[in-house]
């Protein structure tokens, strides 16, 4: 199919391009690496009037870290330089390990971290971990920049937070506490380059031998990335022994809401949501010992 006609421009600023945006209305959108805003235009699903790409704006593709501040992820990083970033291997591999997970090679090569929270699709590789983790997001706009949890941006399937003319600049991971440790598990039904089927992230504090603060985010399970509360209140104040992690991994199968589609059936997702949560937490408390 034929991209439908759009004009297009390459702003130098965020004010410049809220501004392209204001003037153009309703038929403008924002453009960061194209991977999901181009195959919406091929398909026919979305014909915007205006392109006003945010590649050329400076500062947008930085990827910085602070071991006090912690981890800040611009706009238009690339998901293959989050993926191979050494801070982020270091201090963050779950973040880099869910990055590099992400479709392929090609798309990791054009794709942003932030276009792939924004696309707001329940499957997304990069928000169970980022959410794991409390990051949050800051958005620009014409009234000036907020800052938002990331658990408070997605608002259903395609859907997220930002208003008309808003830009999620940044994306603000807290440096990771003593004693912490991460992980981010996924399987997909048909290969590597399909979407995840399920995916999972978690982070554990362990204090000696017991758990002492735990997050758990499941994928592609219910409309939004869906924190499992419940399975949560099963590791914390716990030894992670192997029968705590099984009850767990248990208790978010029961937990998880997934429907069945084109990708896998609800069934499917649940004996997957078990199994990956029982990795995600293991990995997790090892990384954790170890920190």
């Amino acid at each position: 199919m034929t991209l439908p006609k759009f004009e297009y421009f390459a702003p130098e600023s965020l004010d410049e391009a809220q501004r392209l945006f204001l003037d153009k209305g309703e038929g403008a959108h924002f453009l960061a690496g194209g991977t999901d805003l181009l195959v919406k235009m091929n398909h026919g699903l979305l014909k915007p009037a205006a392109v006003i790409a945010l590649k050329h704006i400076k500062g947008l593709e930085d990827i910085t870290f602070d071991p006090r501040k912690g981890l800040k992820i611009g706009a238009t990083a690339l998901l293959a330089n989050v993926a191979a970033h050494p801070d982020i291997l270091e201090h963050y591999p779950a973040v880099a390990a869910a990055a590099r997970e992400t479709a392929n090679v090609q798309i990791r090569n054009m794709g942003t971290l932030a276009g792939n929270l924004c696309n707001a699709a329940p499957s997304a590789d990069n928000a169970p971990t980022l959410l794991a983790m409390n990051a949050e997001v800051v958005i620009n706009g014409a009234k000036g920049e907020r800052r938002l949890p990331l658990d408070q941006f997605f608002k259903g399937p395609g859907a997220n937070a930002l208003h008309a003319g808003e830009i999620l600049r940044a994306i603000l991971v807290p440096a990771p506490d003593s004693g912490s440790g991460i992980s981010y598990q996924h399987i997909s039904s048909r290969g590597k380059v399909d979407i995840s089927a399920v995916c999972v992230g978690s982070m554990v504090r362990m204090e000696k031998d017991l758990c002492r603060g735990v997050r758990i985010f499941l994928g592609a399970v219910a409309p939004v990335p869906m924190r499992a509360v419940k399975t949560e209140a099963t590791v914390l104040g716990q030894q992670l022994t192997g029968e705590v992690i099984k009850k767990a991994g248990i208790a978010a199968m029961e937990e998880s809401q997934p429907i069945t589609d084109v990708r896998s059936s609800a069934d499917y997702r649940k004996k997957m949501v078990a199994v990956l949560t029982r990795r995600a937490l293991t990995e997790a408390r090892d990384r954790a010992l170890k920190s």
